[in-house]
């Protein structure tokens, strides 16, 4: 039985769907049968970052509404056998998402996947709402900028009282990912240090992306970061990210330069 996890935030713009696309990756090359599901309905952009945009045939809405199986839709990535995605819509509206019909796809990638990776669209609308609906876990996405912190923790309040979880009484395992951090403009007071960012939000600390233009490279080439350049420091952070979510103890850190090096931001360590 497989974990799900949604990749959510308030704002938009933070860099939910390349998290999304570089934790499923890095989860994958570690040995992990991964699934990523597009909730974005109509706006969709995970199958761009995925560089699978001219294979999709169904998607989310046609497996929903019963038009297709979740096996026709799903599309496997030609760089890692244990990768796959379930792209959105981008011509149906997001009311033909249904509860009943999430739940039941969610239940059928849950058992054949180890990892149901939901990237939601932002904001606290229905498509959001139904991206976290059967959530284990959730990955809050913020930059390091006041409204962005603002509106996650929003989204914070809705996943400990809008999820099926929340319904029964349970907690979803929630974890902060940090991205677009500058360590100089943080040092500058040009944005929040991630100790504000963590003593405003409460929540575990994930990991931290910095501030890459390999990120923006390898969306434009169709693909997730730690696949096209999983030397660079952005994937490197998401490798990290990913070992914590599977439980092991791993520091945070952030790389400083383009040559990697390292410098410790915290002595602890995150789970």
């Amino acid at each position: 039985m497989g974990k799900v996890l949604v990749v959510t935030s308030g704002k938009g713009g933070v860099g939910k769907t390349t998290s999304t696309a570089a934790l499923g990756a890095a989860l994958a090359r570690s040995g992990e049968n991964v699934v990523v599901i597009d909730f974005d309905v109509g706006l969709r952009n995970l199958d761009l970052v995925m560089g699978a945009e001219r294979r999709v045939v169904f998607d989310l809405i046609n497996v929903v509404q019963g038009d297709a199986k979740l096996a026709q839709a799903l599309i496997r990535d030609k760089r890692i056998d244990t990768l796959s995605l379930l792209p959105a819509s981008q011509t149906r509206d997001k009311d033909a998402l249904t509860n009943e019909g999430v739940d039941k796809v969610v239940a059928e990638a849950r058992e054949k996947f180890d990892w149901v990776i939901c990237d939601s669209p932002a904001g606290i609308e229905r498509g959001a709402l139904l991206a976290m609906r059967n959530a284990d876990v959730a990955i809050v996405v913020t930059n390091p900028e006041v409204s962005s912190v603002r509106d996650s923790d929003r989204i914070i309040g809705m996943l400990d009282s809008k999820t099926l979880k929340a319904e029964r009484s349970e907690q979803v395992e929630k974890h902060l990912l940090v991205t677009r951090y500058d360590p100089n403009r943080a040092t500058r007071n040009e944005m929040l240090k991630v100790d504000d960012v963590l003593e405003i939000l409460s929540i575990p600390l994930l990991g931290i992306i910095p501030e890459s233009e390999e990120v923006l490279r390898a969306s434009n080439m169709g693909s997730p970061v730690t696949l096209n350049n999983p030397d660079s420091a952005p994937a490197r952070a998401y490798f990290d990210a990913a070992r914590r979510l599977k439980g092991e103890e791993v520091d945070v850190v952030v790389p400083l330069d383009r040559k990697g090096l390292i410098g410790r931001l915290f002595g602890r360590r995150v789970a």
